[in-house]
């Protein structure tokens, strides 16, 4: 089971990944954060394993999860919701100590680039807190585009962002491949005729994503690399350097059809020679 599978003979030119739960396990620094901002609304904290079912759609929508103790939030006051927004946010802010990246990430990165395969990191989380979280992790200088949750106008499932990232890089669909952890994953891959390939490791509230019938399920990144590539110790390789890092905060402007209202989407840009 590896790309020779989906792509025979070739590698994709495009690989756009998910960020939490698929590269990164940042359920921790989350449930904490979250957890902060109940206790200052006087609420009982919620812990890990809840917040690890209602992440994946944004942090507004995680907020409004935690304030109603479900993934069903329909009822959550607005007004409620923007001063939680404001605690999780500032909570959330600063280091991520607790988050991890996950076995086969670092390796698999490594490789890709090595094979001049461009890189996109598209996730629903805010991007203020991406490009830091990343580079913090070591492996920021991976991707060319960055794409948070307030990026562009829509979100994942919305296919948005994935053919933002396509047409920068100048790539059909049909060499591209996107890589999750989720329901929106699988649904915004579809919706841009990309092929995805899902973590069984990941979130997805709770289902497992064979469910939602993925192009590929793995439980390990490296998987998707042909046989005998990697060196005997590659799952105890160090992790990559970070000195140095290119500079990033290019900003690229979209505009729409003429029939429809004109929105400049900025798309965090990195040049990753």
């Amino acid at each position: 089971m590896s790309f020779e599978q989906l792509f025979p003979g070739r590698l994709p030119r495009l690989v756009m990944f998910d960020l939490d739960g698929t590269l990164i396990d940042s359920v921790p620094d989350l449930a904490a954060a979250v957890d902060r901002m109940l206790h200052a609304l006087g609420r009982p904290a919620a812990g890990i394993e809840a917040v690890r079912e209602w992440v994946g759609n944004g942090a507004r929508v995680l907020v409004r999860r935690a304030l109603a103790g479900a993934l069903e939030h329909a009822h959550v006051d607005e007004a409620e919701t923007e001063r939680a927004l404001e605690l999780f946010m500032e909570a959330y802010g600063g280091s991520h100590e607790l988050s991890v990246v996950y076995p086969g990430v670092r390796t698999t990165l490594k490789w890709l680039k090595q094979q001049g395969v461009e890189m996109a990191l598209i996730t629903n989380k805010p991007e203020r807190f991406v490009a830091p979280l990343l580079d913090e992790k070591k492996i920021g200088r991976y991707f060319r585009w960055i794409i948070g949750g307030d990026t562009l106008p829509q979100q994942k499932p919305d296919p948005a962002a994935l053919l933002f990232v396509m047409q920068m890089a100048e790539v059909k669909a049909v060499d591209a491949l996107f890589i999750g952890d989720s329901r929106n994953d699988v649904l915004a891959a579809r919706a841009a005729g990309v092929p995805c390939v899902a973590l069984s490791y990941g979130y997805n509230h709770g289902r497992p994503i064979h469910e939602e019938s993925p192009a590929l399920v793995v439980d390990d990144l490296r998987e998707l690399l042909p046989e005998g590539c990697l060196a005997p110790d590659a799952a105890l390789m160090s992790p990559d350097s970070a000195a140095n890092p290119p500079p990033r905060d290019s900003i690229v402007a979209v505009a729409r059809k003429p029939w429809m209202t004109l929105i400049k989407a900025l798309a965090r840009w990195r040049w990753r020679a």
